[in-house]
């Protein structure tokens, strides 16, 4: 098997976050591992990403960071149960005021956070090697 390549994204425009949106399909993070750090302007979330990519049950610990954040605001999302697991389905983006708008994490279960943000400005990166995992995300057709 090949080296396991660090995925590293850069997303400036609603294309580039519709491919870090399918690299974090299936992503699992706790509450506790998002941070919005108000005077920065940025929002960051720890993820258990699935390789999609590798072909093999595998997941790798990822950061997405987004910049530019004026307002965060969840829903259905318990900041009190720090250790609550969410699994992302999906990164979605509605623009605003050019260039910004507002970007919305849909997890499972109906949650989700809604960040009002000045301009599209992602970051994904893988920050650890990836692991074996026993079984692969499933979806009901």
């Amino acid at each position: 098997m090949a080296a396991a390549q660090p995925l590293q994204l850069l997303a400036e425009d609603q294309d580039d976050l519709a491919v870090i949106s399918a690299a974090l399909q299936d992503a699992v993070a706790k509450v506790g591992d998002i941070s919005f750090e108000a005077k920065a302007r940025r929002l960051t979330i720890a993820f258990n990403r699935f390789r999609w990519e590798a072909g093999v049950r595998q997941r790798v610990r990822s950061a997405l960071q987004l910049g530019g954040v004026l307002s965060v605001q969840g829903r259905k999302i318990r900041r009190d149960r720090r250790d609550a697991v969410l699994e992302l389905l999906a990164i979605g983006f509605e623009p605003g005021e050019a260039p910004g708008g507002v970007l919305t994490l849909s997890f499972a279960g109906g949650g989700d956070l809604r960040a009002e943000i000045e301009c599209v400005d992602a970051v994904l990166a893988d920050v650890s090697e990836p692991w074996p995992t026993p079984r692969a995300p499933a979806h009901e057709a």
